[in-house]
């Protein structure tokens, strides 16, 4: 088997890239999408966790602007997660050679997920199933109130060498990509709900109790404009990152899910 590549060039920009379990073309492919902060590292050991529990590939990527990937050009347009899932991530399929797939996608990327499914574009045809977690499809109060706050820790603590540790030089942009973004008054009318009935794979939510960017709202409005049948997982005790605040019950809600749709292949 030759080696998979560490990194790519997508839309023009090199992204890193990190990979799991059985390869494309031996089993499917999970791949994951991170939240605005995120990238390949601040995943932490999770994919590979995933990966061996369903016997299932995984593919980590850093997004422009994000880990190692290539510095982003600021500010960022407010469609940014548009953009992704209609340019940037069907690219990126079709260069890592992703055939069957599912889609894990936190925050950020649970949002992209559902643009990419709902697209119509012939890559979208390799879904197989999608993993929600924590992700929004409209702008609540309670996110933009969350996010200001957030601006306010990252300017007077620790916060930003946190960061730094998963994104190096990218640590700025990487913040304001996503906090300017979310932050201006234009965004409140930002709304992907249009993708929804689009979507024709199976989807499983996740979503915390306790999550201070986004409520049960968002559960409910995919769950009822989806073309295809949602299951919700609500996880008592987890803010806005259930599969760092419970990922036993991650793994096994969403090794069940796959199960359920013959999308596990326990080694």
């Amino acid at each position: 088997m030759s080696a998979r590549p560490t990194e790519l060039t997508v839309a023009g920009h090199r992204l890193e890239l990190a990979w799991h379990g059985p390869p494309p073309g031996d089993a499917p492919t999970i791949v994951f999408l991170h939240e605005g902060l995120g990238s390949v590292s601040a995943w932490r050991d999770f994919p590979e966790r995933m990966a061996t529990a369903t016997g299932l590939g995984a593919l980590v990527y850093s997004r422009w602007g994000y880990g190692a990937s290539d510095p982003v050009t600021l500010p960022r347009p407010l469609t940014y997660m548009q953009d992704e899932g209609l340019v940037a991530f069907p690219e990126l399929l079709d260069a890592a050679g992703i055939g069957e797939c599912v889609l894990f996608g936190h925050s950020d990327g649970g949002s992209i997920a559902i643009v990419f499914a709902g697209s119509g574009l012939p890559q979208a045809q390799r879904i197989r199933a999608l993993v929600l977690e924590a992700p929004h499809v409209f702008v609540e109060d309670v996110s933009v109130a969350s996010i200001e706050a957030f601006r306010e820790i990252y300017a007077t603590t620790d916060l930003r060498d946190k960061l730094a540790r998963h994104h190096g030089a990218n640590v700025d942009g990487a913040f304001r990509g996503w906090n300017d973004a979310w932050l201006d008054p234009g965004f409140r009318a930002w709304n992907i709900e249009e993708y929804l009935p689009r979507v024709a794979v199976p989807s499983l939510v996740v979503q915390g109790e306790r999550d201070a960017y986004g409520t049960l709202a968002q559960v409910d409005a995919i769950e009822r404009g989806s073309g295809a049948p949602v299951t919700r997982l609500v996880l008592p005790g987890c803010g806005h990152s259930p599969h760092r605040d419970d990922p036993v019950g991650v793994l096994e809600g969403t090794v069940a899910f796959l199960r359920g749709l013959g999308l596990y292949r326990p080694r």
